[in-house]
């Protein structure tokens, strides 16, 4: 299953890909995208795990940059 989010408050292209990074390591994630020019994440992930994580990538954005929010699309 693959899930869109907004990254709202993202105003930096290197911390954009150190939460690709943290996001693609979360247990269960096939994939994950950020596309900092329009403040996008992709989440490839089965079904069953996505609320898990969300929270989880939620807290990753928030440790890499305090000011960001995930928003589910």
């Amino acid at each position: 299953m693959k899930a869109d989010f907004t990254i709202e408050n993202l105003g930096c292209a290197n911390c954009a890909m150190k939460m690709e990074k943290k996001i693609c390591g979360i247990r269960g994630v096939r994939s994950a995208s950020v596309m900092f020019m329009s403040k996008k994440l992709i989440v490839d992930a089965d079904e069953g795990e996505m609320l898990r994580i969300e929270e989880e990538a939620a807290k990753i954005v928030k440790s890499i940059e305090p000011d960001a929010r995930l928003v589910k699309r």
